[in-house]
């Protein structure tokens, strides 16, 4: 098992005003998802580790250490 990590960048909207926030996840989350954000809706390990309101999330990407 493998211990890399990714860092991705979640876009949140709330009535009008958006906020982003970063998370460290498991580099082997985001095999085989077409969106990053099915990772979020489809891996339980991902979900049970954080919390996300997933009603607000609009966007999910993976940024770089220098982003």
């Amino acid at each position: 098992m493998s211990d890399e990590t990714v860092r991705v960048r979640l876009l949140f909207a709330d009535a009008g005003s958006f906020h982003e926030q970063d998370l460290i996840v498991p580099a082997s989350a985001l095999d085989g998802v077409d969106r990053l954000i099915d990772a979020f809706l489809e891996d339980s390990r991902l979900l049970k580790e954080t919390y996300l309101d997933l009603d607000r999330l609009s966007a999910a990407w993976v940024v770089s250490d220098s982003d």
